[in-house]
């Protein structure tokens, strides 16, 4: 089988399976559900009205999500990044992205979900060193579970990793999305 690069349509169908169990969160999305109506391409990190991300949220054996200490923001972060031309959906992307930024094998962690635990739309501040202007980031965010320990951290973007509870995720709705999976 060949992987195809995630699609408007993916994007698309994993948005409106989000908002069918989350409906009262439709109106902080509109902005995806706007640019994808006007066929801009998410999936591409140049499309500076907005564009498509994946989150991972990791949890140990002892409930605990781990962040990263990401190089260029100098926060602590959950783990994820832009998408990649080799990722064939948006949970393939969030996987690969946990895997390069702390070393913890995609074979060690299972999925909870092929559907998000949390959609997040926030601004990025421009960037003059990439030539990139303020733009949105449409963070698809997915919960997996591991028993394995943080490997070899990603030093380009992450300087340190480290399992925190989940009452210091600060997004009141991204906790309790979190807290009710882990139910």
């Amino acid at each position: 089988m060949i992987d195809l690069p995630i699609t408007a349509d993916h994007i698309r169908a994993t948005l409106n399976a989000y908002l069918a169990q989350h409906p009262e969160e439709k109106t902080g999305l509109t902005p995806v559900l706007d640019l994808l109506a006007t066929g801009a391409d998410l999936t591409t990190r140049t499309e500076f009205l907005g564009h498509a991300t994946a989150g991972a949220i990791l949890t140990g054996p002892d409930g605990r999500i781990l962040h990263i200490h990401h190089l260029a923001t100098g926060k602590w972060l959950l783990p994820g990044g832009h998408l990649e031309s080799s990722d064939s959906t948006l949970l393939d992307a969030a996987l690969r992205e946990l895997a390069e930024e702390t070393g913890i094998p995609a074979g060690s962690v299972t999925p909870m979900s092929d559907q998000p635990i949390h959609i997040d739309v926030h601004p990025i501040d421009a960037n003059d060193a990439k030539g990139e202007p303020d733009h949105q980031h449409f963070d698809f965010r997915f919960l997996f579970r591991t028993t394995s320990e943080i490997g070899q951290l990603q030093t380009g973007e992450v300087i340190d990793a480290a399992w925190r509870d989940a009452d210091t995720i600060s997004d009141a709705t991204l906790r309790q999305h979190i807290a009710q999976a882990l139910r």
